[in-house]
C-alpha cells in the first residue's frame, strides 16, 4: 500500500513540475521576490537589535535561527501546501470534487499531494541557509541539526492540519479565502522567538494557534536548548491534529453535495 501511494506521489509530481517549467521565467521572479521578502524579515529583525538590545535569551545570531525556520516554512508552503489545499475551494465549487471522491485512493492524500511548486525552493534554500549560518556562529553541535529534524517535521505537519481543516471547512462556507490568509497572517508572528510577545500573545500563539511550536521550538532544538518536553509535545501535537483534521474530513463530506446529485 504504502509504495502505492509512493509511485502516485512520483508521478503526481513528475507531471506537475514539468506544467510549471513552462514557465520557467516565474523561477527567476520567486527568487528575487523570495530574496526581497528574506532582506525584509533580516531589516525587521535588525530594528530590534541595531541598538543593543535583544530578546531575552535569544541573542541576534539565535534570532537569526527563527528568521531561517520561518523562511523555511514559506517556501514549504509555497511548494507543497498553497499548490493543493488552496484549491479545495475550487474543487467544491465547480464540483470537481465529485471525480477526487470516486477515485480508488484517500480523497484526502489526494487533494493533498496532486501538485508541487518549485517556486518555494527560494525560500527553502535561503532559510536553511539561515539556520545553518546561525547555528554555526552559535557553535551548534551537528547532532543538534538531526535532532531538529523532528520538530521540523511535527511543525510542517502541524501547518498542514490547520490549513486542511479550514480548506475542509469550504464544504459548508464556500468561499474561505480570507479565513486561509488570516491563519497565514497570524503565521507571520513566527518570524520572531515567542518571548517578543507579551505574555497574552505568547498564550494565543501556543495553545490557540500553535504558532510557537512551528517556528520557535524547532529553533531552540537546532540551538541546542532541547526540551523533551517540548519535543514531546510538538510530535504529540502534530499526530493529534494528523488525526483530527482525517476525522474533520470525513465528516465533512457527510454534508457535501455531489454536483451531479
Amino acid at each position: 500500500m504504502l509504495t502505492k501511494y509512493l509511485l502516485l506521489v512520483r508521478r503526481f509530481w513528475t507531471a506537475a513540475i514539468a506544467a510549471e517549467m513552462e514557465y520557467r521565467l516565474n523561477f527567476a521572479l520567486e527568487t528575487i521576490t523570495s530574496i526581497g521578502n528574506f532582506v525584509g524579515s533580516l531589516f525587521g529583525l535588525y530594528l530590534f537589535y541595531r541598538k543593543g538590545y535583544q530578546f531575552p535569551g535569544w541573542s541576534w545570531e539565535a534570532a537569526l535561527v527563527v528568521v531561517g525556520v520561518f523562511t523555511f516554512f514559506q517556501g514549504m508552503s509555497a511548494a507543497f501546501l498553497s499548490p493543493n489545499l488552496s484549491k479545495i475551494v475550487d474543487h467544491i465549487q465547480k464540483g470537481t470534487l465529485d471525480f477526487v471522491l470516486l477515485k480508488p485512493i484517500s480523497s484526502q492524500f489526494w487533494l493533498s499531494t496532486r501538485s508541487i511548486s518549485p517556486w518555494g525552493l527560494p525560500d527553502v534554500l535561503l532559510g536553511l541557509s539561515l539556520i545553518v549560518y546561525g547555528g554555526v556562529k552559535m557553535g551548534v553541535a551537528p547532532i543538534n541539526y538531526l535532532l531538529g529534524i523532528v520538530p521540523l517535521t511535527s511543525a510542517f505537519l502541524i501547518l498542514y492540519s490547520l490549513w486542511f481543516m479550514l480548506g475542509a471547512t469550504s464544504i459548508w462556507f464556500v468561499k474561505i479565502y480570507n479565513v486561509t490568509e488570516v491563519l497565514r497572517g497570524l503565521l507571520e508572528a513566527g518570524r520572531y522567538p515567542l518571548v517578543a510577545y507579551p505574555p497574552i500573545y505568547r498564550f494565543f500563539f501556543t495553545f490557540v494557534v500553535p504558532v510557537s511550536f512551528i517556528t520557535t521550538v524547532p529553533a531552540e532544538v537546532f540551538l541546542g536548548r532541547v526540551s523533551w518536553w517540548s519535543m514531546g509535545s510538538s510530535i504529540g501535537l502534530a499526530m493529534l491534529l494528523m488525526f483530527i483534521a482525517n476525522r474533520w474530513w470525513r465528516f465533512a463530506l457527510r454534508f457535501y453535495t455531489s454536483a451531479s446529485s
